[in-house]
Parts: C-alpha cells; sequence; structure tokens
C-alpha cells in the first residue's frame, strides 16, 4: 500500500507563530518532503525553510517568511497563501471568508491579546478556543479588529495525564506516520497497548526501597518511591514518538481523520478502567469536534507559547529532591527530555523564530541513524540551553518567563519547593524590565495568587508534602519571592504591568500597588486558567468565600504574608446578582483589551457562548 499516496498533504497547521514586521515564522507538518513557500499578498518574499523529518511520512517545517525590500506593515490583516511543489494549498478549511488563503496581522501595537493555559482533551469542559474562533469570524464578519496575538502559558499538551483513547489513538498514528522510533529503555513495558492502558505507572522508574529516606513511607513498606509523582500517570507518555503523534493530535484535526474509531475500545476488565474509558471516549469526541476552530484560529493568529508542567510530566522540578530522584535513572531523564525536546519542536522554535532555539537543530539532525533516534549527545545540548525564555517587542513589550528550568533551589532542604526563578534570571528579568513604562509580563504560575489557597499549601509543605498540592507560588520561596518583589517596587520599573498567569484551573483579576515609595505604578494579576480545565466547582465557590473573610482589608492576616509591603486588591465579575464572585472554575479563555498600552477591559470567553467580565475599577 502507498501511505504517501492516501495521506492528506498537510498533518498540521499552517500555524502562525512569531510575527515581526521583518520576518513572520509559520509551522507545518507534510506527510511527503514538499517545497513549501508562502505567500503574502502585496508582497514579494523570500521563503526560507527548515525541514525535521520525524517519520517516513511526517516532516516538520519551520517557515521563516521576509519581504525582499521593505518591512510588513503592522496592525493591519495580510492575506496568506501556501504553496506545495509550487501548487497553491488551498487554505479554505482554515479561513474565515471561504477563500484559499488565511489572513494575519502583525502585532506592534496591541490593541487586544487572547490568552489561556491548561487544555486537557479529555476534561469534561469543552475547548475554550472555538470560543476565541467564534470571536474572530464575528469580527471579521462586522469589520471589526481582530485580536492581534494568541498567548498560551503553560499545559499545551497533558503528557502526563493522558486519556486512554488518547494513547490508543496515538499508538495508531505512530503506525500510520511511520514515526522513527527511540531506543527502548523501558525494557518492561508490554508490546500490548491494551496491557498498557492504565498501567503505565506500574512500569515508570521507581527509587529503590533500600536507598529512600528513612522517613518516607516507601522505605518502611518497601515500596519504592516514584520518580514521575502524577497521580494520573496510567498513560503517561514514554517514548520520543508518542509525544509527537501527541501534539498531532492536540492541534490537528486533520490527523483525527486518520484514525481508526472502532479500534478506540478498552478491551480490559477492570471496571473503574472501562468507566474511565467511556467517559473520557466522549470527552475526546467533543475535542475532536471543536477543533478545526482551534485549527483555524492558529492558522490566522500569531501565537506564542511557553512550557508548565504538564508539557513534560506533572510537579517538574518542583524540588530539588523530585530533580535528583530524575537525573538517578537514565529512562526517568529519557522520558522528561523527550518531553521538552517535543516542546522545542512543536512550541519552541516557533517562539523565538529559531533565533536561539535553532541553536539544537544541527544536534537533533544527528540524533537520527537511519530510522532510530539515539539522543544522548542531544539530551546534553537540550540540558544545557537556557534561552527558553523570549521577549516580543510590541508596545507593550511582551515578556515571557521560563519558570521551570531556572529554579532556585532550596540547599538547606531538598523536599522544600524550588524557587520558580534564580538570582541570575531575575537580574535578567530586573534588567529586561528597567526603563519600560509598559509590559505584558507572562507567567505560567501567578505571581500574586489567592491567600487562603497558599496559606493551605504552606501547611502541606510544612508537613512535608509540597507535591500533593503542588506548592509552586513565587511565594513559596522567600528569596526569589523578595527579589520578584523588589524589582516590582523600583522607581524605573513599568508604571504598568499586566501579569498573565494561568496554570491552577480557575481565573481571577487582582490590582496590585505598592504601599510605601514613591512609585506610582500598578501591576494586573490576569489568571486564566485553563482553556480545557476547571476546579472543582464547590471547593472553589468555599475557597472565595474563605478568603473573603480571612484576608478582608481589615484583616490582621494581611500583615503577615510575605507580601504585606504590596496592596492587593479583588476584582469581582461584573454581575447583576448581589453575590459577586472573584475566582472563577469554569472553562474560558481571556480577552484583554488595551488601550495606550493599559488595560481597559478583561473579560473571559466560554465555549457556550457566554462573555464575562471583571470590574476594573
Amino acid at each position: 500500500m502507498q501511505h504517501d499516496k492516501l495521506l492528506p498533504k498537510v498533518l498540521l497547521g499552517p500555524m502562525l507563530r512569531r510575527a515581526e514586521q521583518a520576518a513572520i515564522c509559520l509551522q507545518i507538518v507534510t506527510s511527503k518532503q514538499y517545497e513549501v513557500t508562502v505567500q503574502v499578498e502585496g508582497y514579494q518574499c523570500l521563503t526560507e525553510q527548515k525541514t525535521f523529518r520525524l517519520g517516513e511520512y511526517c516532516f516538520l517545517k519551520m517557515l521563516i517568511v521576509k519581504p525582499k525590500s521593505g518591512l510588513f506593515e503592522a496592525d493591519t490583516p495580510l492575506h496568506y497563501q501556501l504553496l506545495l511543489d509550487n501548487d497553491i494549498y488551498s487554505l479554505e478549511a482554515v479561513s474565515y471568508t471561504s477563500e484559499s488563503s488565511a489572513q494575519l496581522v502583525v502585532p506592534v501595537q496591541l490593541e487586544q491579546v487572547l490568552h489561556g493555559s491548561c487544555r486537557n482533551p479529555h476534561h469534561p469542559s469543552r475547548d475554550s478556543l472555538a470560543a476565541a474562533d467564534d470571536l474572530f469570524e464575528q469580527n471579521i464578519k462586522a469589520g471589526k479588529p481582530t485580536p492581534s496575538l494568541l498567548l498560551m502559558s503553560g499545559d499545551q499538551i497533558y503528557a502526563d495525564d493522558v486519556a486512554g483513547p488518547m494513547l490508543l489513538a496515538i499508538n495508531q498514528l505512530v503506525a500510520i506516520l511511520g514515526l522513527y522510533k527511540e531506543e527502548a529503555h523501558i525494557t518492561e513495558l508490554p508490546d500490548d497497548i491494551q496491557q498498557q492502558l492504565y498501567n503505565r505507572q506500574h512500569f515508570l522508574p521507581k527509587t529503590p526501597w533500600q536507598d529512600c529516606s528513612r522517613f518516607s513511607f516507601s522505605y518502611w513498606f518497601k515500596r519504592g518511591e516514584a520518580h514521575f509523582t502524577s497521580l494520573s500517570a496510567g498513560n503517561h507518555l514514554v517514548y520520543f514518538q508518542e509525544f509527537i503523534a501527541c501534539y498531532l493530535l492536540n492541534f490537528s484535526a486533520t490527523s483525527w481523520q486518520l484514525i481508526d474509531y472502532s479500534q478506540l475500545t478498552y478491551q480490559g476488565t477492570n471496571n473503574k478502567s472501562q468507566k474511565s474509558f467511556a467517559s473520557q471516549y466522549e470527552a475526546i469526541m467533543q475535542f475532536v469536534e471543536d477543533l478545526p476552530k482551534a485549527q483555524r484560529l492558529f492558522a490566522n493568529i500569531p501565537t506564542l507559547m511557553m512550557f508548565d508542567d504538564h508539557d513534560v510530566t506533572d510537579d517538574w522540578n518542583l524540588t530539588a529532591r523530585w530533580e535528583q530522584a530524575i537525573a538517578a535513572h537514565k529512562s526517568s531523564r529519557r522520558i522528561i527530555n523527550s518531553g521538552l525536546l517535543s516542546y522545542w519542536l512543536f512550541q519552541g522554535l516557533g517562539n523565538d523564530a529559531m533565533a536561539q532555539s535553532g541553536s539544537l537543530c544541527a544536534e537533533f539532525e544527528r540524533s537520527l541513524h537511519v530510522d532510530r533516534w539515539h539522543f544522548k549527545a542531544m539530551d546534553k545540548a537540550l540540558n544545557r540551553f537556557g534561552n527558553w525564555h523570549y521577549c516580543l517587542d510590541t508596545i507593550p513589550k511582551v515578556v515571557v518567563l521560563d519558570t521551570r528550568t531556572h529554579r532556585w533551589r532550596n540547599e538547606q532542604n531538598f523536599n522544600e519547593p524550588s524557587g520558580l526563578l534564580d538570582w541570575e534570571m531575575l537580574m535578567e528579568l530586573e534588567d529586561t524590565l528597567v526603563d519600560e513604562r509598559e509590559v505584558i509580563l507572562v507567567s505560567p504560575a501567578p505571581v500574586f495568587g489567592v491567600k487562603s489557597i497558599e496559606a493551605i499549601q504552606s501547611i502541606f509543605n510544612f508537613c512535608g508534602q509540597p507535591l500533593l498540592v503542588d506548592v509552586e507560588n513565587w511565594m513559596a520561596h522567600e528569596g526569589s519571592a523578595r527579589k520578584l518583589l523588589e524589582i516590582f517596587r523600583r522607581a524605573d520599573t513599568p508604571k504598568e504591568t499586566i501579569i498573565l498567569s494561568g496554570d491552577v484551573h480557575y481565573s481571577f483579576c487582582f490590582s496590585v500597588q505598592s504601599r510605601f515609595g514613591k512609585h506610582d505604578n500598578r501591576i494586573w494579576q490576569l489568571t486564566a486558567s485553563g482553556i480545557k480545565n476547571e476546579f472543582p466547582k464547590t471547593l472553589i465557590k468555599c475557597l472565595d468565600k474563605l478568603d473573603s473573610i480571612l484576608y478582608a482589608p481589615w484583616s490582621p492576616l494581611n500583615y503577615f504574608t510575605k507580601r504585606w509591603h504590596m496592596e492587593v486588591n479583588k476584582h469581582p465579575l461584573l454581575t447583576q446578582s448581589a453575590k459577586q464572585p472573584y475566582l472563577i472554575s469554569d472553562s474560558a479563555i481571556s480577552l484583554v483589551t488595551l488601550e495606550q498600552g493599559k488595560l481597559a477591559r478583561y473579560q473571559l470567553l466560554h465555549n457556550d457562548g457566554r462573555v464575562r467580565e471583571f470590574t476594573l475599577e
């Protein structure tokens, strides 16, 4: 059978990534080695192409499009087309105007920005990217401006929390596309994928009980401590080719057209797994139904991303002890590096248009020997790479933080949570912010979180269980928290700082000002989470009420927090009822509206058509 004759020409994309006046970056995955060029209406362009062959029928292409003379016009719609081997490839499926072209806007003066995080395909809520797509369609038909940038601040995939049907689809796609495989490093993993379903946690590396701490449960009961601490690791991604297939299925509706749905069945006898599989299948089918809208959105708006833990695995680098356990086992290291390497391919390269991330290309290409990956040298280069963070020189400037690979480790107690940025990166951040008037700062975890929830996390941390409740807030590490707040209080840092965060699976709006000093600044903490994930609604209502009581403006507890010299104000939803909640659990993507670089509106777009807005006064 000639698979290449049956496969779609384009498996993923086009996805618009970094867009600047001098160059526009797109990414696309094709089933054959096409020569891909991009035409932008009104311009003569040159297309630079970098191809990564990931399988027999899988070619990831990074495209850098530059005008032959001058610059692309900023903040105005530009239509573009794709040519595959000089033949026009119709983009009608991702066009808002029923044409064979899509549109883009090179952002300079930001007026509307979409932001969200935490997109879990098998969560029962619907994909909020569909709501963003609906907004685009409505605005274009009405002749109104569209948002000029999409920022996704973490957990674009869930590598550690994979649905049973998704794992089966991944297994199918690996075979269909002939994705090149890496050398086996977990020899016990059964050959039959059905035997792996909801059982992979048993085959992931563990520390021998003899080497566990004598104060641990695992030592006395001789069970060993799992290196991977996800509570949903039954279908954890293990091999590089699985990560590749997972990205294709998360970003591309076209890839799902290759899947035989009749084979997405659970053949085991475990009742709990059967129920999980049935509910996950229903949620995955809804995800696939909404995916064409997400695919269309990605083709028409520049999209910048940053990893959080689930892009690789839950609790990634949360404590020094966690890092130590991973580093001590070759399979643990390889799984982590497969997650980071796939992030580099599908997210990182487009974030900076290969300016810094492109330095890893040569070593990656050398890692392929005939049809097998050998990543020993690549892993060393990957772990030495320290430029996952980046900026976009718009107005206001966009500064995106890497809060995972530059941790400030607690050297006195390896079980204590690490700071989200070490001293060197905080100094670099300070240098970046100095003399800027307005800045959008993307921090995957909120800088100013909910005090009652952080207090609960502190209690668990005091009891030696930081991993159980994800103690990953900025205030959990005194050194990094203190330095960050000092930066905000400097007189020469921005007068308007808009912090965009996710991670926590609920949304809120806080404003912050210094209690002391002459710096007339305002900081907005806008948290949008998740795109397709939610915090338990009953629990979030209780925590919202608890926080309002315990940490009211008059409460003495405010004076015992680590941000006592910052005045934090909570902004409720704009509602007609007397009860105005501060914390919103419903899945949503946020729409941030700016006027002259300052926050004007903060709204949440829901898949069911609802648009909710926070008060800013």
